[in-house]
């Protein structure tokens, strides 16, 4: 084998460092500005790759027949059961108030702006709701009643009407994405005037245990009161407030949570809201009536007949006292006679007898009166 030419080499060596010094390519150095990596010279010399974003997300998964959850429909279900079964709430009731893709609690039955309703009547429970306006200097925060309904016990409306404002109230904002009421709705000959539904209302409630969700709104604004005793408001039962922190809960919150029923998902319905809370008092019957007991203690009712002959006899508890006998009093009497014949003297001394059974008669009546 021959010996390598060294001069060659280094010749050749010498001509190849000319032609790639030729074949550089001095873009970079020209502005001074330093060029950014391409993607594949991003890599790390352990070759890791970083996740991107994307890649985290996780995969949506594809509606078939087989792989979707009816989770949707099965909630509502078992709600419904429960509603039935353990709180005794009429499955007609539960139906009504699914119905229609399970939204509202609305009825084929309601009358809109009908007044008193000419068959449902109202029973020893009634459910309340109303629509407000606003009025006032901007923002219009004060309220003027717009709408006025009321259900009985199971659900079915017995009054609903639009109401016109107050005379010389005047309406600044309607609320319509909220409360539904339109400027028309409170105008003559389609509204009731705010006197005839404030009477109308009054006589619905009177010796009627009333059912709503945040009462002293509604009674403020139609100008009415109600006993204490006789409100069962769904705002404050202590069980609804606790998931809200002890704070006043949403009625749709409620209704969702507690019936598995969407209610002022958009423009509120009076007659729906009223239906959701008398639904939430029925679920929840015994803990309020447990409740109302332990402030108030248990309540006397008494008739309208004789609540009347005590309000025109005011001085009748004193009346036994004042020299009206009563069983009490004959009891004593035949004690007293019993004590003479055994002593003798009854047949001998009936003179003295009467006077001494009349001095025993006030002594014991003194003992008495003393006593309480």
């Amino acid at each position: 084998m021959s010996k390598l030419d060294i001069a060659q080499v280094s010749s050749n060596w010498k001509k190849l460092q000319v032609r790639l010094k030729a074949e550089k390519k001095p873009e970079a150095q020209e502005n001074g500005v330093k060029r950014k990596r391409s993607e594949e010279t991003q890599k790390t010399v352990s070759g890791y790759k970083k996740a991107k974003i994307a890649d985290r997300r996780p995969e949506k998964r594809k509606m078939g027949t087989g792989g979707s959850k009816p989770a949707e429909t099965e909630q509502p279900t078992r709600v419904r059961a429960k509603l039935i079964k353990e709180h005794g709430i009429a499955p007609g009731d539960v139906s009504m108030a699914y119905s229609a893709f399970n939204s509202t609690a609305k009825r084929d039955d309601d009358e809109i702006n009908g007044g008193l309703h000419p068959s449902h009547k109202a029973g020893k429970y009634v459910a309340l709701d109303f629509e407000m306006v606003g009025t006032g200097p901007p923002p219009y925060a004060d309220n003027v009643l717009a709408r006025a309904s009321l259900v009985n016990f199971h659900g079915e409306q017995i009054y609903d009407s639009y109401a016109l404002p107050p005379p010389g109230i005047k309406v600044e904002d309607y609320r319509t994405h909220v409360s539904g009421i339109k400027p028309h709705h409170m105008k003559p000959g389609v509204a009731r005037s705010f006197a005839e539904v404030q009477t109308d209302v009054a006589e619905l409630l009177a010796g009627r245990i009333l059912v709503g969700h945040a009462l002293k709104n509604d009674l403020q604004v139609l100008l009415l009161s109600h006993p204490k005793r006789d409100l069962r408001d769904t705002s404050r039962y202590a069980k609804f407030r606790v998931e809200s922190m002890g704070k006043t809960p949403a009625l749709r919150n409620l209704a969702k949570k507690e019936l598995g029923m969407i209610v002022q998902s958009g423009e509120h319905s009076s007659v729906e809201d009223a239906r959701a809370a008398v639904l939430l008092y029925k679920k929840e019957k015994v803990g309020f009536e447990e409740e109302n007991r332990r402030y108030f203690g248990v309540s006397h009712r008494r008739n309208d007949k004789k609540a009347g002959k005590k309000q025109s006899l005011p001085d009748a508890a004193d009346e036994s006292d004042d020299g009206g006998e009563d069983e009490g009093d004959e009891e004593a009497d035949l004690e007293l006679l019993a004590e003479d014949e055994d002593d003798g003297t009854g047949e001998a001394n009936g003179q003295q007898t009467a006077a001494s059974l009349g001095a025993k008669k006030k002594r014991k009546k003194k003992k008495r009166t003393k006593r309480k």
